[in-house]
């Protein structure tokens, strides 16, 4: 990672990541109320590093510190999914709308 204000935000919230409480580290990493990278993706990445297999636990953790929830939940949780243990909750799944026909489906 290049010198940059979001490289030292990754290299504190690595630095982090044996605590426990997602306020006390978005406090430090921020959560997005500057809707800049260097104030989203660190928390975004601790959250998700923190809780790789458990997509719902990613989610709630993440959201609860507010900021820019829809953002940095989308990181976070884009990053556990992609995790070959970590898909959404079932019935989670179930409450979505299907997407529109002209999305393709990641079959082809």
């Amino acid at each position: 990672m290049p010198r940059s204000a979001v490289g030292a935000g990754l290299r504190r919230a690595r630095d982090m990541l044996d605590y426990g409480d997602a306020n006390t580290v978005a406090a430090v990493l921020g959560s997005g109320r500057r809707t800049s990278a260097h104030d989203t993706v660190p928390f975004a990445l601790w959250s998700a590093a923190r809780g790789l297999g458990d997509f719902e636990r990613v989610f709630w953790t993440t959201a609860q510190v507010g900021g820019d929830v829809d953002t940095t939940c989308a990181i976070a949780g884009g990053v556990v999914a992609s995790a070959t243990t970590g898909t959404p909750p079932a019935d989670w799944l179930r409450q979505t709308e299907d997407l529109p026909g002209w999305v393709p489906d990641g079959t082809a």
